[in-house]
Order: C-alpha cells, then structure tokens, then sequence
C-alpha cells in the first residue's frame, strides 16, 4: 500500500519537472514575442490616440479618436483601402483555385516530375522581392518590355503602353505580379493534402459508379478542407499586406492608383512623419483582416 501510495506523488513531481522544463525551453521564443509583437502592438492602438510625431523635441498630443475620424474624410486612405480590398477579392479566390486545380492535376504524378513541378510553382516564392520585381519591371517596360513586344507581334495592341504608368493597368498589373508570386505554398500544401486522401474511400466511391467530379466534390474536397481554410487564411493576410511590390515598382502611383494600406502607412509614418495618423490605419488593417479571417472560418466550419 505505501509503495502504490507513492505513485500519484511521483508523477505529480514529474508532471511540475516536465512543465518546468517545457516553459525553460520556451522562454526565449516568449520573450521574443512579447518583445517584438505584443508590446508593439499594444504601443501602436496606444499612439493612434496620439497625434505623435515621434520628434526630438515633439510632445504627443492626446486627440482621441481624431485620427480614426480622419482617415475616413481621407481620399487617399479611401482609395488605398479600396485598393486593397480589390488585390484581396481577386487574388485570393484565384490563388486558391488555380492552385487546387493544378495540385489536382499533378499530385497523382510520381518522383522526379512531381518533384520538379513543385520546384518550378514554389520558386517565385523562395527567390527574393527584390529579384522578382527587376525581373516583371523589366516584362512591364514601355519601350523594350516583352509584353508590349508580343502584344504588338500578336496585333493585340497598336503601340507600347506604360503598363506601371497608366492608372487603367497599372494595379492590375501588381495584382498579376502578387499571383504569381503566392501560388507556390498553396500548390504545395494541396499536393500533400490530396496525396493523404484514404483511397480506400475513392476506391469505395468508384465502385458505387461516381464520376470524378462526385469523388472530389463529395469525398476529397470534405478532407481537405483544413488545408483550404489555412490557404484562405493565410493568402487574405498576405493579400492585405501587399507593400513590396508597390514600394520597389510604383510608390504607390500613378495618381494614387496602386496604393494599398500597407504602402500608405509606410507613406504617411516615414515620410509623412505622422506616427499617430499611421499606426490609426495600422489598427484598421488589423481589425479588417481579423474580421475576414474570422468569416472564412465561420463559412469554412459550417461546410
């Protein structure tokens, strides 16, 4: 009796070494997060009361909502989150699909041409922003661009257009730039998705004489659902984020025509030096993203 008597003391004793030594090992990401993440957080919702210049010899001014009232009688703010709201309704239904629909066509495919096709769609990914936009800048050139060099070859247009120069391209153009750039995960993460499908259950489907649209609609598609939502996710909060390509490519013009929220934070917090009016926007972003995501989980559960 007192041998077993010991037992629950034991392992009360391991269980506080075990937990002990779990939040040991977790320290150093945790203070990194506070550091780097929560604590800036909490001091950008903090300035955006503040009409903060963040100068040598500047007060912050309390102003309350002031800067949220703003950014609403803004136009450039009205048309960056218009912008934005674009970039994010195109391409991510876009990225999403496309890159079912090519996961869907290759994941079948064995060893080194799986392999290779993988290469191929994440490269964009892994190659640096930096790389990528000479690279389309070069593409988009109105004098010697490829795209005005075929589009002429083809007769689909009569002289160049400056694609990065006119307001009627020039967003769609990033827009192109961000697909092609954010299909490679996806791609990725649905060929590992759709090759854990149980294909006992296909085989099954097959046998009661489904077609192959039933057996992805009613079977595959169910099961992969996780890796859709975190897709979703995952290409909306990059979709909101857009600065690189604006900062390296437009600034934002011609005329404010590709500024997304991002740019324009940057804009008016760096350039602008109004950190208060900035870290405002920065709160607003956060609030849109966090609101979408939490619909596309709703929407996502309820399938």
């Amino acid at each position: 009796m007192a041998k077993s008597s010991n037992i629950p003391n034991r392992s009360k004793v391991l269980v506080r070494r075990e937990t002990r030594s779990a939040y040991l090992f977790l320290l150093p990401n945790m203070i990194f997060f506070v550091g780097f993440v929560i604590i800036p957080m909490i001091l950008c919702i903090y300035t955006s009361f503040f009409d903060s210049t963040m100068g040598k010899n500047a007060k912050d001014v309390f102003i309350g909502f002031q800067n949220y009232i703003e950014l609403w009688t803004d136009p450039i703010f009205l048309r960056a989150l218009k912008n934005t709201f674009v970039i994010v309704l195109v391409s991510v239904p876009v990225v999403c699909i496309f890159s079912l629909w090519v996961s869907a066509s290759i994941y079948k495919l064995k060893g080194p041409i799986l392999s290779t096709f993988r290469c191929i769609f994440y490269l964009p990914v892994v190659t640096g922003s930096v790389a990528v936009t000479v690279v389309w800048k070069w593409m988009y050139n109105n004098y010697y661009g490829i795209f005005n060099y075929l589009g002429q070859g083809l007769g689909v247009i009569d002289k160049n257009i400056n694609w990065l120069g006119d307001e009627r391209f020039a967003l769609w153009c990033i827009i192109l730039i961000l697909f092609t750039t954010s299909i490679g995960q996806p791609i990725v993460l649905y060929i590992s998705a759709l090759g854990n499908v149980d294909t006992s259950l296909v085989e099954a489907s097959e046998v009661d004489g489904a077609t192959n649209f039933q057996k992805f609609w009613k079977i595959k598609w169910p099961l992969i659902m996780p890796t859709t939502l975190y897709i979703l996710v995952i290409t909306t909060i990059n979709s909101f984020q857009c600065f690189a390509l604006i900062q390296l490519l437009t600034s934002g013009g011609p005329n404010h025509s590709t500024d997304t929220v991002m740019y324009y934070i940057y804009y008016t917090a760096f350039k602008r030096y109004r950190y208060g009016y900035g870290n405002a926007m920065g709160v607003v972003l956060a609030i849109f993203i966090a609101l979408l995501s939490a619909v596309q989980f709703k929407l996502a559960k309820e399938k």
